[in-house]
């Protein structure tokens, strides 16, 4: 269905923040439409189906730590876990590390492994235990430094952080020189603490499809690409919509060539690599990281956590790398991970995103402004944080600005 010619408010983009700013202006009784370039809604967070297997653009998962995890209907999602921690390999030998709060079982095991002296087992309890519960203003407050130096700084030692810190952040920030601002590490470790990570049955792209339908039918416009905007009226190839309100709520790219006041994200690339095998050779669902001088960061069982993405019980793996690397490049190393014979793995698909997520370098710009006046408004995690939970708090505060200078009741409440 095109798009009408004219709507109370056009969000430009169907991503996370766009959706959650669209799904809550029509809360308000606000009449919004959006226009997304693409064939799907969801963003960054796309799924397809290769040879009946969910496979993701790019290894993603569902932190329910983060706050806006609240704004989703989690049970219809059916989430999968994993386990939270990750195993880690020394001389070829897997030792599991995990969160002995939420598996006491793990901690003989989280004691014995080679990541550091017991006192530096206890700093890094120390740091998770101050991101977890410190409030977020004194987190925010504290001297800012990057990712590397902040876990010195907290004694973590130089063991956990080779072994431990920076293959597992480098699947997060998908930056392995842990540049990446202190701040912005204390609120990501924050929803570690706090939460779970998962996998929706439907693949990533089902948080999307959720918020979407939040919206109400015929309103979410896919296929329409956005040329111009001013705060009064979107150009687009289906034509014209004017507008009390516009909101741009792409990639910052996308965004920055609509809007000159927006500056363009560096942003990260991810390669992901996916392999079948005839079972998984693990017992629980836990991310295996990858070795120093190694081409990956890690590599999981997404089907141990999430059963529903393969359809005939075989172990569905997705590996990844920051640079593209070609499938037969990590072949052997994703079998070492593992430890099975490379000849077992079937290689289904590899997936390069270079858009993954922009960087969030000091000094952390946190909650940038989304109103730029004359009617015109910009959300996305380029506003926020580069995570799921940044591109949904951009689009609540953005709608909360809309509604502000359209519906100053509904905006206050």
């Amino acid at each position: 269905m095109p798009p009408p010619a004219r709507a109370e408010v056009v969000v430009v983009g169907a991503g996370l923040a766009g959706l959650s700013v669209a799904t809550r202006l029509a809360a308000a009784g606000c009449d919004v439409h959006v226009l997304e370039a693409s064939g799907h809604v969801g963003g960054r967070l796309e799924t397809d189906r290769v040879d009946g297997f969910v496979v993701d653009r790019g290894f993603q998962v569902l932190n329910t730590g983060y706050p806006r995890a609240a704004d989703l209907d989690l049970p219809a999602l059916e989430l999968g876990y994993f386990t939270p921690g990750a195993v880690v390999r020394v001389d070829g030998r897997a030792h599991r590390v995990a969160d002995p709060r939420r598996r006491p079982t793990a901690l003989p095991d989280t004691l014995r492994a080679p990541i550091g002296s017991l006192t530096e087992k206890v700093a890094v309890a120390a740091f998770s235990a101050r991101a977890g519960y410190w409030p977020v203003p004194r987190l925010l407050a504290a001297p800012e430094t990057t990712a590397a130096e902040h876990l010195r700084r907290a004694g973590v030692g130089e063991t956990a952080l080779e072994r431990f810190f920076a293959p597992f952040l480098a699947g997060v920030l998908l930056e392995d020189r842990l540049e990446t601002s202190s701040r912005y590490l204390d609120l990501l470790w924050r929803s570690f603490a706090r939460g779970a990570t998962g996998l929706p049955a439907q693949g990533i792209q089902a948080i999307g499809e959720q918020l979407a339908a939040g919206v109400g039918a015929g309103r979410v416009h896919t296929g329409v690409r956005v040329g111009a905007v001013t705060g009064s009226q979107v150009s687009s190839d289906a034509g014209p919509v004017h507008a009390d309100a516009v909101v741009v709520a792409t990639d910052p790219g996308t965004a920055a060539g609509l809007l000159p006041a927006v500056e363009a994200a560096a942003p990260r690339q991810v390669t992901t690599h996916y392999h079948v095998l005839p079972a998984s050779p693990w017992t629980e669902p836990l991310i295996v990281l990858g070795t120093p001088g190694g081409r990956l960061v890690n590599s999981v069982v997404l089907s141990d956590a999430q059963p529903g993405y393969s359809p005939d019980g075989r172990a569905l793996v997705a590996s990844n790398s920051l640079v593209p690397t070609r499938e037969a490049d990590v072949r052997d190393e994703v079998a070492r991970l593992h430890d099975v014979a490379a000849a077992d793995l079937e290689h289904l698909t590899t997936v390069t995103v270079t858009g993954a997520q922009p960087a969030a370098l000091p000094p952390l710009r946190h909650r940038r402004p989304v109103d730029l006046g004359g009617g015109l408004y910009v959300c996305g995690d380029h506003r926020d944080t580069p995570s799921i939970q940044g591109a949904m708090a951009s689009g609540r505060r953005a709608a909360a600005a809309v509604l502000r200078a359209l519906r100053p009741a509904a905006g206050a409440a």
